[in-house]
């Protein structure tokens, strides 16, 4: 099991406040992981009229997130982050105990995976002179789940009745992380039985379903397709991948997340920037900066970067994947379909000519 250190909100607060007092511009997710905590036990600290811990049923509080309106959805893991602005038009939950989960459909698309919601927290705060509101949504090791930012368009009285709705009696300043179930995986693996599945894959989505029943982990998977359906290209491709997809106008989908949410992204991508930050440039950003998404890539923190291709009844579909130093999957990058459409062959065409290594 994953744990998080728990520490009393009388010890967190001026570990944080000493932190921030040398670093005045450091981001509360970075903090926590400088104090070795969930991110969820700082803000916990600041429970207040403007900080308000909610609590479930999650597929509830969900189906009401479309009363907002226009807002702005965020979700990331250590190395990407994607920021949609839109409505969560279409809401359906599905499932039972650890596998209720929903899709989110619209101009905000997402997985999510009630399992991993742990706590969520309605938030008002000042920042760099702006005031800022949002719905947060936490995992059982504090880490941040998908924050909901409102825009000046959305509904603040839709906001104001989830708060009061879903307000937990609990506004204690000290916030259980109970930690996450580290999943575990075979290191025998019947590569024939497994290629021979593969073969046979009819859709993208059965990908999963059979990682899980040759309880093999992606990553080992991919090595094991090596030459057949896999093979490594140069990380430092994805920059002239992403401008080359804006200049010729290629509409792409590009998935990231974390244990609770999966956000999507299906569109063209205009606005390509790299940004570096820090001593040296210890920190090397990959962006996406178009009107209502943005892309947000920690290049220095992608380890390896995999094309991978999937039979389907409908052709070969093509995927980039990309891996942190520690295998986690950090983003895939595929062309924009649909199913029964054949992926797109200018899509396949821009992947074959990233530079294998």
């Amino acid at each position: 099991m994953n744990h998080t250190l728990e520490q009393s909100a009388d010890t967190i607060r001026p570990a944080w406040q000493e932190l921030l007092t040398q670093e005045p511009n450091l981001r509360i997710r970075e903090a926590a992981k400088r104090l070795g905590l969930g991110e969820v036990q700082l803000l916990a600290t600041t429970i207040s009229e403007d900080c308000v811990r909610l609590r479930g049923p999650w597929p509830d509080f969900l189906k009401r997130l479309p009363e907002l309106g226009y807002v702005m959805s965020l979700t990331r893991n250590d190395a990407c982050i994607l920021e949609h602005k839109g409505h969560f038009d279409q809401v359906n939950a599905f499932g039972k105990g650890n596998h209720w989960m929903a899709t989110v459909i619209g101009p905000i698309e997402t997985r999510v995976f009630f399992s991993s919601w742990h706590v969520a927290f309605a938030v008002h705060q000042e920042k760099n002179g702006r005031e800022l509101t949002s719905l947060q949504v936490f995992d059982r090791a504090g880490d941040a789940i998908t924050k909901i930012f409102l825009q000046k368009e959305s509904n603040q009285d839709a906001y104001q009745s989830i708060v009061r709705d879903f307000r937990d009696d609990d506004q204690g300043a000290e916030q259980s992380v109970p930690g996450t179930e580290e999943k575990t995986y075979t290191d025998e693996v019947d590569q024939d039985s497994f290629l021979a599945d593969w073969d046979n894959l009819k859709d993208t989505h059965d990908f999963f379903p059979m990682l899980r029943k040759h309880q093999v982990h992606r990553y080992r998977a991919l090595e094991l397709a090596v030459e057949k359906y896999t093979y490594q290209i140069d990380p430092e491709a994805l920059e002239g991948m992403l401008k080359r997809a804006s200049q010729t106008k290629l509409p792409i989908m590009i998935f990231a997340g974390n244990r609770g949410n999966l956000q999507i992204h299906q569109d063209k991508v205009r606005t390509i920037r790299m940004l570096e930050r820090g001593h040296n440039g210890v920190e090397r950003w990959l962006n996406v900066l178009d009107p209502k998404f943005n892309l947000h890539l920690r290049l220095n923190m992608v380890d390896t970067a995999w094309v991978v291709k999937k039979p389907t009844e409908d052709g070969i579909v093509t995927a980039v994947e990309l891996f942190d130093a520690q295998r986690n999957l950090i983003t895939q990058f595929f062309g924009l379909r649909k199913p029964g459409i054949p992926q797109r062959s200018d899509w396949a065409d821009l992947v074959a000519t990233l530079p294998k290594i």
